[in-house]
Order: C-alpha cells, then sequence, then structure tokens
C-alpha cells in the first residue's frame, strides 16, 4: 500500500470491542506518521539537491544591473513624457509607464521575498521605498497578504485571500449565496476577467491606502508608508497633467493605469486560477501544496522577463527566496522530481491558462464546479 493509499483509507465500522478499536485507531496514527515523515522527507531530498547546485545563492551582479536598467528606464520615460508635451503621441507613453511600473512591482516582490539583500532590514526599506512610492502598493499590507496568507496556504479557502469572495468567485458555494444581479453577473463571471484586469492596479492602490488608514498591524511603518504612498498616487497624475495638458495628461494617467492592471493580473492569475482549491481543514505536506496547487506557464526565458519570473510559478513557491533569474534552472530539476515521486506537474501555454481560468469562472458562477471535489481533496482530507 503506498502513502496515497493509506491516507484515503477509511475507518472501519467500529468494533463492538473497544480495545479493538483502540488498536484501529492506534494503527491508523501510524500510518499517517509513517506518511508524513515520508511527505517530509521528499521535500527535504529535493532542497538537498537544490542547495548543492548553489541556487539558492543571491546573485548581486545581476541585481545591479536590474537597478540600473530600471533607473535608465525611468529616465527615458519621463524625458519623453515632457518632451512630447500635448500630444495624443503619449498614449504609447502610457502604455510604455504601465509595463515600467509592472517591471519594478517584480523588483519588489523579489526583494519581499528577500532575493536581493541577505540583510532583511535594507531589504524591507528597499520594499517599503519601491512598493510605496514606485508602484503606489503598501509593502506591509502587501507583505501579510502575498508572503503570510498565499504563500503559506495557497489555495485553501478561507485562508488564501487571492480567492476570497469579491467581485468574483472562486468556490460554487459562495456563488450560490448571490442573488439579484450579483448573481446573474457570477454566471458570466468568466467573461468579465479580462474587462476587470484593467482595474486591478486601481484596486491596489484603494486596499493599500484603506489597509495604511485602518492601522493594519502587519503595516510596521505607517507613516513612511502614508507619504510614499501620497506622493505615488497624488504626484505621479499631477506630473502627467502638468506634462501633457488636463485632457491628454488624465488620459495618459487612466491608460497607464489599465495597462498596469493588465500586465500585472496577468502575470499573477494564470499561477493558480482553475487549480484545485481545498478546504481550510484539509492538510497537506509543504511539497505537494506547492506544486499542486500551482501552474506554470511556458516560453523560457522571454516568458520570464514578461512575467518576472512568475512563469515559473511552482519553483517559485517551493523556493521563494531563490532568486528568480535562477528558476528556469531549477526547473529540470522539480520536474524529474515530481516525475519521480508521482506528483503531478502543470505546465501550459500563456493563453491555455486564459481559457481555463474563464472557463473555470463561468463553471463556479453557475455552481457546476465543486473545487473541493477533486483528487487532492480526497487524498489529503482524511489526514
Amino acid at each position: 500500500m503506498n502513502s496515497s493509499d493509506m491516507l484515503t483509507t477509511s475507518l472501519p465500522t467500529p468494533a463492538a470491542n473497544p480495545s479493538a478499536r483502540a488498536e484501529v485507531l492506534e494503527r491508523r496514527r501510524a500510518k499517517r506518521g509513517t506518511a508524513e515523515q515520508e511527505f517530509t522527507s521528499d521535500f527535504s531530498a529535493l532542497m538537498a539537491q537544490v542547495k548543492e547546485a548553489g541556487l539558492l545563492a543571491r546573485r548581486p551582479g545581476w541585481n545591479v544591473l536590474r537597478f540600473s536598467l530600471l533607473a535608465v528606464a525611468y529616465i527615458v520615460g519621463f524625458a519623453v513624457l515632457f518632451l512630447l508635451g500635448d500630444s495624443w503621441w503619449q498614449i504609447a507613453t502610457a502604455v510604455y509607464f504601465g509595463a515600467l511600473f509592472t517591471q519594478t512591482a517584480y523588483v519588489a516582490h523579489d526583494a519581499a521575498h528577500r532575493q536581493i539583500f541577505t540583510n532583511g532590514k535594507v531589504g524591507e526599506w528597499v520594499s517599503t521605498i519601491i512598493g510605496n512610492l514606485f508602484i503606489g502598493l503598501s509593502y506591509g499590507w502587501w507583505l501579510k497578504k502575498h508572503n503570510a496568507l498565499h504563500h503559506a496556504n495557497p489555495n485553501k479557502a478561507g485562508v488564501d485571500g487571492d480567492i476570497a469572495p469579491g467581485t468574483l468567485v472562486f468556490v460554487a458555494e459562495d456563488a450560490q449565496k448571490r442573488t439579484g444581479f450579483a448573481k446573474w453577473f457570477a454566471a458570466r463571471q468568466g467573461w468579465a476577467f479580462f474587462p476587470l484586469l484593467t482595474l486591478a492596479g486601481l484596486q491596489l492602490h484603494v486596499q493599500s491606502v484603506q489597509a495604511i488608514l485602518k492601522g493594519q498591524s502587519s503595516i510596521k511603518r505607517r507613516w513612511t508608508e502614508g507619504i510614499l504612498i501620497a506622493v505615488r498616487i497624488i504626484g505621479f497624475p499631477a506630473l502627467a497633467i502638468w506634462a501633457a495638458g488636463p485632457v491628454v495628461g488624465s488620459v495618459f494617467f487612466l491608460v497607464q493605469l489599465a495597462v498596469f492592471g493588465i500586465h500585472m493580473g496577468g502575470s499573477f492569475a494564470p499561477n493558480h486560477k482553475g487549480q484545485p482549491i481545498v478546504p481550510k481543514d484539509v492538510k497537506i505536506d509543504f511539497l505537494r501544496r506547492q506544486t499542486l496547487m500551482s501552474r506554470n506557464i511556458s516560453g523560457g526565458r522571454p516568458m520570464g522577463f514578461l512575467m518576472g519570473g512568475l512563469n515559473y510559478q511552482i519553483e517559485h513557491h517551493l523556493f521563494p527566496s531563490m532568486p528568480s533569474v535562477n528558476l528556469h534552472k531549477v526547473q529540470p530539476m522539480v520536474r524529474e522530481y515530481c516525475r519521480e515521486k508521482g506528483i503531478k506537474y502543470t505546465e501550459t501555454t500563456l493563453f491555455e491558462s486564459f481559457g481555463i481560468i474563464v472557463r473555470y469562472l463561468n463553471r463556479v458562477g453557475l455552481g457546476q464546479a465543486d473545487p473541493f471535489d477533486c483528487p487532492v481533496t480526497a487524498q489529503f482530507r482524511s489526514r
């Protein structure tokens, strides 16, 4: 009997003799312990391979180049903004800034995962400045939402905030609770996914400001973050209007915001949406939790640049502190290891992932998709 069989074996009908029942329970506990030890050693063995390959080491040269290129990109962007002035060619500049802010967000993301700096304090300050001043994103709020909740419990209902019910619902049970227009919308929510991405940047700004104003406990430097984010959210559109005039400047800002939302949302959503969702009470070992709930996007290094390395989502979740530039190197090791252990390793193209997301959201909205009725949940529910 393998470990999966041990986990899914149901408890026999209680025997009339209490001692017999106690013996059955004890045997089951022993089986669980054996399976858990085996699963724990699975990741330990993989981690040993990765450490031996030196892939967890920081990449200072790469990071210096990355920061330098971003600095040059910002200088070019602002120079073009002021040189073009009141011209509709500023729409192209707006697209440029939307993509540039997303690339900057990738750096903040990596710094928050301690991929860049060995000194935690330095990493926190850099992430705080980049997140708030350049992106308009609260570092403290993001750290709790992304690292503490999402990475620790990907696609776990009631824990992972990325699948909490909001405009969209990800669990059929939440869709069934909706009435009126909300119910009508849920049944078609998959088709609204891409239009809603244009508002993702605005949502990040709003949620960040709300967290700062409420004094969320995860925000250590509330006043610092508040000042920096105010400069970004108020100052950038004011600068655009000053450079391009009120009409063109306003359109510039809205286009930039939409492109930023599409680029950011289009980079994060394909990695987990449509993958198995498990109930809050299900316990899964680290290796399988991070692998089964994540999806990689094929396309190699070019896709890695477009998505900031998030296309290697399985590897990123397994080794969040690994420099994103190393993820393509560890991918063959992880894929082969999963094959040996019989763990499903999911990889699709970007457009295939979008199709999966749209179909999944529509099924959930119609109450036809039960994400808890899947082999993953069945395998681990009894642990």
